[in-house]
């Protein structure tokens, strides 16, 4: 247990109405009972110690990351890296570096295609590489991290400019984990670190910006299976590609993008022949320009969209682009698809909690009202709770699309919500008579990533059965999340039990719900 953990454990014993001598004889109780062996001690102090030893090496290994990283595109070339590595030990440990590449891309089926390595998947390598080895596995990693770090070349001005590009894409990041859901602060991020990358390292060129989505093609399927739908575009390209539909048939170098997963890049769009122009206004004689598109990929390395952009509103020849420009758009496309996929992940636990509170209402007469909350950062490291769904005694919903954001500094009445936040566990109290339940769902560390704040009113407890109902509800809400959270993760290919939850849309999250209810059924008959 962490310290608020046992905190909040010992306050749901005690409850609300205990007085001071009792708890100070539960106190004392504790400290007289509470016994540890030598070897009970030694092997949780192990066991510290080795989580520490853990931790700081994921940092370590994400800072080396960095470093060979130098345009902050997000990814490393397999085939560098292993060149690389092939020479440690003077050429010693190649056979290992073969074995680990071997079970790596094993591990990671997309790998042997794609040929690209995420953070998680370097850290997977080296530690590969040093179980390949006789004797201590920590040493070899730090030889292998030390050797990786004496191979690195950068000179000042290109460590200057990763550190400032990799700040932009923080931003994007930041942009999806406190928007709630919505997507638009996301986009004026993507939008922001492209047009400061073109001030600080790209001559100031001029250019238009554009994103596109995958859709399936349910209007008119003779033109192609799917289509591609521009959500977001810088202002002044709005009137022309917002809301634009591309097809398969239509002119343009993007399902070639689509297709072979690599950025397209046409220096003279005027030479190409195969360019669609969305502003059909502008004179044939001025589109003339530089293209470029980046197929934007999700963690199993599928293409789901693009990233266009082009240099058409400038009047310079040459404004073409360079090869560290594009590889920092990769880094802002790798940096995109996290905060979509994020923004993604939330709107499915909001359906998953959407979806219990439906199977939930009829069947507890007694709760009164349940606010859905999200788990965002805060100030100075503080988290912030993001009200997403309201639901009264008749179960009619209020979702908010502009969530209200609870801080904990400006709600003391609300502190237990940060307290069960805190403690990752079921906080009970009452606020002028009304007494709350709040119930955390976790992700897959068991940090809090949402919250479920449950008033029964007058009532102490809830009735036996309704009790039952609300425990099997809070149970499969948390299977669902969990699978929806596996499913983000890069090495797991999804698994589908139910014939529905094919259909690609966010309904696949309540889907879950009855799934893992349906599980549970099957296993009691």
């Amino acid at each position: 247990l962490t310290l608020p953990q046992f905190v909040q454990l010992m306050d749901n014993f005690v409850g609300e109405d205990i007085s001071l001598p009792t708890v100070k004889r539960l106190t004392a109780f504790i400290k007289g009972e509470y016994k540890q062996t030598k070897e009970e001690k030694m092997k949780q102090l192990e066991k510290v110690h080795r989580m520490s030893q853990v931790a700081q090496r994921k940092q370590l290994l994400e800072a080396l990351f960095e470093k060979w990283d130098i345009n902050a595109c997000g990814s490393l070339d397999l085939k560098e890296v292993v060149a690389v590595l092939s020479r440690f030990k003077g050429g010693m440990g190649k056979v290992a570096v073969m074995k680990a590449k071997e079970q790596l891309c094993s591990q990671y089926p997309q790998l042997s295609r794609v040929g690209k390595l995420t953070p998680k998947a370097f850290q997977t390598f080296l530690e590969l590489i040093a179980s390949e080895f006789t004797g201590n596995e920590d040493e070899t990693i730090d030889n292998l991290m030390r050797f990786l770090t004496t191979r690195l070349e950068k000179s000042h001005t290109k460590s200057l400019q990763s550190s400032t590009r990799r700040k932009w894409l923080q931003d994007i990041q930041q942009a999806a984990e406190t928007s709630g859901t919505s997507m638009e602060p996301v986009y004026k991020a993507v939008f922001k670190a492209l047009s400061q990358d073109m001030e600080a390292h790209g001559d100031n060129k001029r250019i238009s910006a554009y994103i596109a989505l995958l859709e399936e093609n349910q209007l008119s399927p003779e033109q192609g299976q799917v289509l591609l739908r521009y959500v977001a575009c810088t202002a002044d390209d709005a009137p022309y590609v917002l809301n634009q539909v591309l097809h398969r048939d239509m002119k343009g170098v993007s399902f070639a993008a689509i297709d072979q997963g690599q950025p397209i890049y046409v220096p003279k769009v005027q030479l190409h022949g195969n360019i669609h122009f969305w502003n059909s206004d502008r004179p044939v004689e001025e589109r003339k320009g530089s293209l470029l598109v980046l197929p934007l990929h999700d963690a199993h390395w599928r293409v789901f969209g693009i990233l266009g952009l082009d240099t058409l509103q400038d009047q310079c020849e040459k404004s073409i682009f360079l090869t560290h420009e594009i590889t920092f758009y990769e880094g802002v496309c790798h940096a995109f698809s996290k905060a979509y996929h994020h923004i993604c992940m939330r709107e499915n636990v909001l359906q998953v909690a959407v979806t219990a509170l439906d199977w939930l209402y009829p069947r507890t007469p007694s709760i009164h009202t349940v606010t859905t909350y999200l788990v965002a950062p805060g100030k100075d490291k503080n988290c912030a709770l993001c009200k997403m769904i309201t639901t009264d005694n008749t179960g009619q919903k209020e979702i908010h699309s502009s969530p209200v954001v609870l801080l904990r500094e400006e709600n003391l009445l609300r502190d237990y919500l940060f307290k069960c936040t805190e403690s990752s566990e079921v906080t009970l109290t009452s606020i002028h008579g009304e007494h709350h339940i709040a119930v955390p769902l976790h992700d897959l560390s068991r940090q809090t990533l949402g919250i479920f704040d449950i008033s029964i009113g007058q009532h102490k407890k809830l009735p036996s059965e309704e009790q039952k109902d609300l425990q099997k509800m809070l149970k499969m809400a948390q299977a669902a999340c969990s699978e929806i959270l596996q499913r983000c993760l890069e090495e797991t290919e999804p698994t589908y039990v139910l014939e529905a939850e094919y259909v690609a849309n966010v309904r696949h999250a309540g889907i879950l719900f009855h799934r893992f209810m349906l599980q549970e059924l099957r296993e009691c008959v």
